[in-house]
């Protein structure tokens, strides 16, 4: 369970699992070799910062932002994605389509091109890491879409919201969004918004926040504000169990400031920001931050 954000200049997300996959603050720079499942290769290509499993010396983002303040989240999507087992045509695995996106576009318009022709597939990127059942948030100063694996298809939707969750489909979080946002204001405190941790009020609550927050007028501001709205679905350890018993929890929380160009994070261990600047782009070799 997840919930990704794009409000007044920032992008975050809460990631929120059972246990950890060894996710480092990574930065992926110009001239870093990208090799592609269809075969493509990338010797120069836009930089990235964002959080990251590194697997075999490969960056396995679970978002992240390129140096055009673009950015891209992804979310899990169970029962719900459908990922095509095709070896044919413009085509993505779904391990890789962060990158594949940021690496090129440098606008929502561009990425909506892309994302428009582009399969995902079933390609697992190795034995240990197989698919894991996704949706995509990408997002902008000019806007944000919502890229689902269906299907018929990748569907790629206007996200006014701003604001992605996990499952059900974007299509019935916006439906059942538009139930409350009739009758919530912000002058009285959000009464009547759903309270618990489960995917449809999550979105409720952070719709609501992306919607009626006020523009801070400095950087700081605008990472401050990002953070207290994703607090506001941060899931608190041993609140959520899942199947087995275990807790599922917020394990990180994070900010992109695509003005200042900086990587704020927190941890569940540690509520302190930690703030890395987004530098060595010009490189050919990964730098990666240690948690």
């Amino acid at each position: 369970m997840c919930t990704a954000i794009y409000h007044d200049g920032c992008f975050g997300r809460t990631l929120d699992l059972d246990c950890r996959y060894s996710e480092s603050v990574t930065v992926t720079p110009r001239r870093f070799p990208l090799t592609f499942s269809d075969g493509t290769v990338l010797r120069e290509h836009y930089a990235m910062i964002g959080m990251a499993t590194v697997a075999e010396g490969f960056p396995l983002y679970y978002e992240a932002m390129n140096e055009h303040g673009l950015c891209m989240a992804g979310l899990r999507f169970a029962e719900n994605a459908v990922y095509s087992p095709t070896t044919e045509g413009d085509r993505a695995a779904s391990y890789e389509l962060i990158l594949r996106v940021l690496a090129v576009c440098t606008d929502l318009q561009e990425a909506r091109t892309l994302l428009s022709r582009l399969t995902v597939t079933d390609r697992a990127f190795s034995a240990r890491w197989q698919p894991t059942p996704l949706h995509w948030l990408v997002a902008d100063r000019s806007g944000a879409l919502t890229a689902e694996p269906l299907a018929e298809g990748l569907r790629v939707s206007d996200n006014p919201t701003r604001v992605l969750t996990n499952a059900p489909r974007f299509e019935w979080q916006t439906d059942n969004w538009a139930r409350f946002a009739s009758r919530a204001r912000a002058g009285n405190g959000a009464q009547g918004l759903p309270g618990d941790w489960s995917s449809p009020s999550r979105f409720v609550r952070a719709a609501f926040g992306a919607r009626h927050a006020l523009p801070a007028e400095t950087d700081a501001a605008r990472v401050a504000a990002l953070f207290r709205l994703l607090g506001t679905v941060a899931i608190p350890h041993g609140c959520v169990l899942t199947a087995d018993g275990r807790p599922h929890a917020t394990v990180y929380t994070c900010c992109y400031d695509t003005a200042g160009e900086v990587y704020h994070y927190t941890t569940a261990a540690d509520a302190r920001v930690v703030s890395v600047p987004f530098t060595d782009k010009d490189g050919d070799t990964l730098t990666v931050c240690m948690m």
